[in-house]
């Protein structure tokens, strides 16, 4: 890479970084985290901690989004040097690590810029994903745990914690469903586009012929419901409640009291459970704030389709296969909404999703400016 080279990938950079903060509104950030700082230092903070924990956490991703910003200019200052002392001493290896750096810091701005993108409603909240086995049977109900474990694995390097609410295993192997909340900044925004119907194909390990196999696994993603939130109460009599056993694997116990709860909300059908905590009031009160999640979401998608209606067109579907992970007779998995792809399934399968969310958000974006137009 030349140093002509340089230079102009840098101006594109720090044009991109620019637009980027413009956007993110650094002085109003910067207001921001004075205020909650002052608010941090309040000793009746931990009185309410649930609004402590909010806070904190507000608190936390301002000061990494500022931090993160700060670096970013520091490195492409430092990558411009290195550069320039790996051509003056014409030393290729030194070269070749400015040229890895350069990338790096191309990757955490384009990170960047696809998070301005995440301008939605309800795109900073946490959110509820629910993951069901569908046609496939025992491949089906393996491929769906390895998509919570996906999910669950991507969370964890970015800094979103996770809380499984319920899991339904299935007799052979998998699960029939799991329901788990990942919650961070924008976890929602993120994640929103991983819903849909997601398929298998592979040899499968279930069948004594070794024959190949077609799985499928519907992937469901709502905010996470806030006090703020327009969800009227719900009648008692539109819900059946159930309790049972909490249990593992095999039927092995969770405890030893009924306390594991389903909710059925009869004028809907959608049902809910919940079995994490010892506790039945505890887990009601979880099943209840997903089951109103569940319906705002429900509402939002009516309130959609009556615009599109009246738009005159629909827009993409986003319920019908909308990714392919072949492991037989090759290896790759592939978006069929946006075409991005990548042959490294077990990466994929371990968590490494970034590629697939950025495409999504920027197809998701592009669909919204197209639908404006329209």
């Amino acid at each position: 890479m030349t140093s002509v080279d340089v230079s102009a990938d840098l101006r594109e950079l720090k044009a991109t970084l620019a637009s980027v903060e413009a956007v993110l509104d650094l002085p109003a950030l910067r207001r921001e985290l004075a205020e909650l700082e002052a608010a941090a230092a309040d000793p009746g903070l931990w009185d309410d901690p649930d609004h402590a924990q909010k806070l904190t956490s507000r608190l936390s991703y301002i000061q990494a989004e500022l931090k993160k910003l700060a670096s970013l200019h520091e490195r492409m200052g430092d990558v411009e040097i290195m550069f320039e002392l790996a051509e003056s001493e014409d030393d290729p290896g030194a070269a070749a690590e400015a040229g890895a750096e350069l990338d790096s810091i191309r990757k955490a701005v384009d990170e960047l810029e696809v998070r301005t993108l995440l301008s939605g409603e309800y795109d900073e909240r946490d959110c509820v994903v629910t993951v069901r086995s569908g046609a496939g049977g025992a491949d089906a109900c393996d491929f769906a745990e390895q998509l919570m474990r996906m999910y669950l694995r991507w969370s964890e390097p970015h800094g979103f914690g996770t809380e499984v609410y319920d899991i339904s295993y299935a007799e052979e192997a998998g699960i029939r469903s799991a329901t788990f909340a990942v919650k961070g900044p924008y976890a929602y925004g993120h994640l929103s586009v991983e819903q849909g119907t997601h398929r298998v194909v592979r040899i499968s390990k279930y069948d004594n012929q070794g024959r190949r196999q077609t799985g499928f696994a519907a992937v469901e993603v709502v905010p996470a419901l806030e006090q703020t939130d327009e969800i009227e109460d719900i009648p008692e009599d539109e819900i059946r409640v159930d309790v049972y056993r909490s249990s593992g694997p095999g039927g092995q116990g969770v405890n030893t009291t009924d306390s594991a709860v389903r909710l059925t909300h009869l004028p809907t059908g959608i049902v809910v459970s919940c079995q994490n905590e010892r506790s039945q009031l505890q887990n009601k009160a979880t099943a209840m704030a997903v089951l109103k999640a569940k319906l705002l979401q429900r509402k939002r998608d009516e309130e959609r389709a009556k615009v599109d209606e009246l738009r005159g067109s629909a827009t993409a579907s986003w319920g019908d296969q909308m990714r392919s992970y072949v492991e037989h007779p090759y290896q790759m998995v592939k978006d069929l909404r946006t075409g991005f792809e990548t042959a490294d399934v077990k990466g994929v399968y371990d968590g490494n999703i970034d590629g697939f969310l950025e495409a999504g958000i920027r197809w998701r974006k592009s669909g919204e400016k197209a639908a404006a137009g329209s």
